[in-house]
């Protein structure tokens, strides 16, 4: 075999407060999509770098991972073009911090919305992906694992100037 698969990385910020989860509505091939703040791992960085720069993109807030949810694979078959993604989802739990005024959403990001679970629920043909919820609801389970149980090597990590 020539060719090696390789899945996307992704990682997303699980945001509640007051029984309320931090959504982002964004512009995607398919339309206008529902997501937890989420974006790709980039070169040089931790998953937990990646997803405070991702949560501060699309929500302009600063956020804190304190817990993984959890680990999840996932495939995604683009309807208009046939293209066939896998992604491999870290998703984390934390804090919320403060704003930073003025600050604009990244490209394709319309706004954020606080949603209960079962408004998360009742939109789910709006998600981008079946992960959204079942994010929330691992959350809402309980589900944690110490961030310890991610281990990023210096080797990955780029010399900051």
């Amino acid at each position: 075999m020539d060719m090696r698969w390789k899945p996307n990385v992704t990682v997303a910020a699980i945001i509640e407060r007051e029984g309320r989860f931090l959504l982002v509505e964004e512009h995607t091939p398919e339309g206008l999509r529902l997501n937890n703040p989420a974006g790709h791992l980039e070169p040089g960085e931790s998953p937990e770098q990646a997803v405070v720069r991702e949560a501060l993109e699309e929500t302009a807030h600063a956020f804190t991972p304190t817990g993984l949810v959890g680990v999840y694979l996932s495939r995604f078959q683009r309807p208009a073009s046939g293209e066939d993604i896998t992604y491999l989802r870290l998703a984390f739990a934390g804090e919320l911090g403060a704003a930073e005024p003025g600050r604009p959403l990244d490209d394709g990001i319309v706004r954020t919305v606080w949603m209960t679970p079962d408004e998360v629920r009742a939109s789910v043909d709006r998600h981008r992906s079946p992960l959204v919820l079942r994010c929330i609801e691992d959350h809402l389970a309980g589900q944690r694992y110490p961030l310890g149980l991610l281990v990023t090597d210096a080797s990955v990590i780029s010399p900051r100037a």
